[in-house]
C-alpha cells in the first residue's frame, strides 16, 4: 500500500474521530460540575468543529471523500469518558474521573495528527500539512488547557474521604473488573519473560 493510501486511511479515521466528538463534547460540558471545566468543553467543541472543517478541505485537497473509516479508539475513549459520567462521586472527585478521559481523548488525537503530518510532509503535501497542524496545534492547547484546569480540582479531590469499598458494584463495574483480571492474566506470561530478562 502507498503512503498516501495509508494518509487517507489515517485522515479518515482522525475525520471519524472528530465527529464523535462533536456528539461527546456537550455530554461531558453538560456533565463536568466545575464550570471552568465546563467552559474548556463548550469551547473545545467550536474548535472540533472548524477541525472537522478543516479536515474536509484536506480531502477536498487530496480529490478523495473522508467517510469510509470508522474510529473505534477513539469510540472507546469516549465510551470511557461516558463511565466516569455515570460514576456517584463528590463534585471534585467525579471531575477528576472526566479529566482523565479528556486527556486520553487529546493524546489519542495529537498522535494521530503526529503521524498524519509527517506523512504529509514525507509526501511533499504542504498545504495538506499547514491545514492539519492547525489542527495539532489547537488539540495541544487543549490538553495544556485541561492540565491547568485539572490541578486545583486534584488538590480539592485529594482532601475527600475515600469511599466504602464495600459499595455494590453495578453491572458495567462488574464485567471491566472481570475484563481487567483476564487482561492481566493473558498478559502475564510475557510480562514474566521480560522481568526473567533483566
Amino acid at each position: 500500500m502507498a503512503l498516501k493510501e495509508v494518509l487517507i486511511l489515517e485522515l479518515r479515521d482522525m475525520y471519524s474521530a472528530e465527529n464523535q466528538l462533536v456528539k461527546a463534547l456537550p455530554k461531558l460540558s453538560k456533565g463536568a460540575k466545575n464550570s471552568e471545566l465546563k467552559s474548556l468543553f463548550t469551547a473545545h467543541l467550536d474548535e472540533t468543529k472548524g477541525q472537522v472543517l478543516r479536515l474536509k478541505q484536506v480531502f477536498q485537497i487530496l480529490g478523495e471523500k473522508p467517510t469510509g473509516e470508522h474510529c473505534n479508539g477513539m469510540e472507546g475513549v469516549i465510551e470511557e469518558g461516558a463511565d466516569a459520567l455515570e460514576k456517584d462521586r463528590e463534585e471534585s472527585s467525579f471531575d477528576s474521573g472526566i479529566i482523565g478521559a479528556a486527556l486520553r481523548t487529546e493524546h489519542y488525537e495529537i498522535a494521530g495528527y503526529e503521524a498524519a503530518i509527517d506523512m504529509s510532509n514525507t509526501l511533499g503535501m504542504a498545504d495538506v500539512t499547514a491545514l492539519l497542524t492547525e489542527n495539532l496545534n489547537e488539540e495541544l492547547a487543549a490538553a495544556k488547557k485541561i492540565k491547568a484546569a485539572a490541578q486545583p480540582i486534584f488538590e480539592e479531590a485529594s482532601t475527600q474521604p475515600e469511599e466504602d469499598k464495600e459499595t455494590p458494584k453495578t453491572g458495567k463495574e462488574k464485567y471491566s473488573n472481570k475484563k481487567s483480571k483476564e487482561d492481566e492474566k493473558k498478559a502475564a506470561p510475557d510480562v514474566k519473560k521480560r522481568v526473567g530478562s533483566r
